[in-house]
């Protein structure tokens, strides 16, 4: 259920800045930016770019860009 909320003018100005540099819309880059903040307030001992990586190794995941790891025998 979508929700209509205020925000700062100037927050806004610059998500939509980081919006247009990673082509998502204002609303979904400030989506993402409450995302990586939970994860990171749950998870306050990772560094971002170890959610970052979580976060496309997922995506990957979800689109089917991954092969199953399969162990090689030693001769």
């Amino acid at each position: 259920m979508a929700k209509s909320i205020r925000l700062d003018e100037g927050f806004v100005q610059e998500a939509h800045v980081y919006a247009e540099a990673n082509h998502r819309s204002v609303p979904k880059q400030i989506e993402h930016w409450a995302l990586i903040g939970r994860i990171a307030e749950d998870n306050p001992d990772l560094p971002y770019e170890f959610i970052r990586d979580a976060l496309i190794a997922t995506a990957e995941i979800n689109a089917g860009a991954v092969e199953k790891y399969v162990r090689r025998k030693r001769d």
